[in-house]
């Protein structure tokens, strides 16, 4: 699991991986700023590389995924605050981190220790210079082999882009080959069109609502239950036009957007 660098982002980046993802995160999936043989991650250009922190996890045409960094808390305060995502997505990490941390830089701690959740920051491969999102997995109950999944897109050019149904797909591949889960949940609000429109492109089916359970602008709102299978998540993948073939390798592959 030693990935050799020096640097304190890369000993960092050693030991979150040793101690979120252990046994679970084998060798080939590592691969730190384009250095070494080709890996489930993709091929990284040097360009790129010099200036991203992280090690790349997943890799598709158009966006990849790469491990969560303390740098990242400035990001997830700025998606915090933002209005639209507070209404439109929610996200219970995100107001976790504004209004129980308050922003403290103990949140990264926390998040890294938390053995129920996998966090990745999205980053397009090309045209943005910063990260453009997350995507984690929550509520991971290995034994039973699911776990709930949420797509957050901070920029919304790139969420138009379609970069927010990529970083699931990478995610959902990632939970299937990587930690053996057999479901994913996922919710939307049901005003939220572009969320309910994701998860249907992802391939998830609609299986149940909870009626008028969330406040917004003065009224009760449904919240839409989401889940997709095994078999269907890989169903999507022998179809995925956004699959990133390894280099040198034959067959199935394991990342898409």
């Amino acid at each position: 699991m030693l990935i050799p660098d020096s640097s304190w982002h890369a000993n960092a980046e050693r030991e979150r991986l040793r101690r979120q993802f252990g046994i679970l995160f084998p060798a080939p999936m590592l691969k730190e700023r384009g250095d070494g043989p080709p890996s489930p991650a993709g091929s990284v250009t040097s360009a790129a590389a010099a200036e991203e922190p992280g090690i790349v996890v997943a890799r598709g045409r158009y966006v990849h995924l790469r491990t969560f960094t303390p740098d990242d808390l400035d990001h997830l305060a700025r998606w915090a605050v933002d209005p639209a995502l507070l209404r439109m997505v929610g996200s219970e990490l995100l107001q976790l981190y504004r209004d129980v941390y308050e922003n403290d830089p103990s949140f990264f701690e926390a998040v890294l220790t938390d053995t129920t959740q996998i966090v990745l920051i999205v980053m397009a491969n090309e045209g943005f210079s910063r990260p453009i999102g997350f995507v984690r997995l929550f509520n991971i109950h290995q034994s039973e082999g699911y776990a709930g999944i949420e797509t957050v897109m901070g920029d919304f050019r790139a969420a138009r882009r379609g970069f927010g149904v990529q970083a699931s797909r990478l995610m959902g591949y990632y939970g299937v080959d990587t930690l053996g889960l057999r479901r994913l949940e996922a919710k939307a609000y049901e005003y939220n069109a572009l969320s309910i429109n994701t998860l249907r492109r992802n391939g998830f089916t609609h299986e149940g609502t909870l009626r008028k359970a969330t406040l917004r602008d003065g009224r009760y709102w449904d919240i839409m239950i989401f889940g997709i299978l095994r078999d269907e998540i890989e169903e999507q993948r022998r179809k995925d036009r956004y699959l990133l073939p390894l280099e040198g390798s034959e067959g199935d592959v394991i990342e898409s957007p």
